[in-house]
């Protein structure tokens, strides 16, 4: 009886790990609420149809869907794939580009993010404020137009 509650208890596990990393993602939405896509809690990025558009490493490196550096992130600055610093954010969810301008804001509370003419542009709740600088400010994961 011990051994099959010890069984039990194992796969019950190992089932909520293998969805915790599904659970985890969270929704990115348009300035009209619609979902665009999903960062799940292990920096993959996905667009609205679940393929994969891009993501973000545990050393902050930031990589295309080809797996190609598109940039990097270290300390809540932002860099580009040649280390060019092109932004940061302040404490308070402002993004600024790398000459200090002022390119919108990050709603700590609500997850609102809206740019320096304050149109929204979005809403990403739940999600690390550096990720959502780089999805929505630095177009790290746009379609090739």
């Amino acid at each position: 009886m011990k051994r099959l509650r010890t069984y039990l208890t194992a796969a019950i596990m190992a089932i909520a790990l293998a969805c915790s990393a599904g659970a985890s993602a969270q929704v990115l939405r348009d300035a009209s609420y619609n979902s665009v896509g999903r960062i799940a809690g292990n920096g993959l990025v996905r667009d609205v149809n679940q393929r994969s558009i891009g993501s973000f490493e545990a050393d902050g490196t930031i990589k295309d869907k080809a797996g190609v550096t598109r940039g990097r992130i270290n300390r809540l600055e932002i860099f580009d794939a040649h280390g060019s610093r092109i932004g940061y954010i302040k404490t308070d969810g402002t993004v600024c580009d790398g000459e200090s301008h002022v390119l919108g804001t990050i709603n700590l509370n609500d997850g609102k993010v809206v740019d320096s003419g304050q149109r929204v542009l979005g809403f990403a709740r739940g999600i690390r404020v550096d990720w959502i600088a780089c999805y929505y400010f630095f177009d790290f994961f746009k379609p090739a137009r």
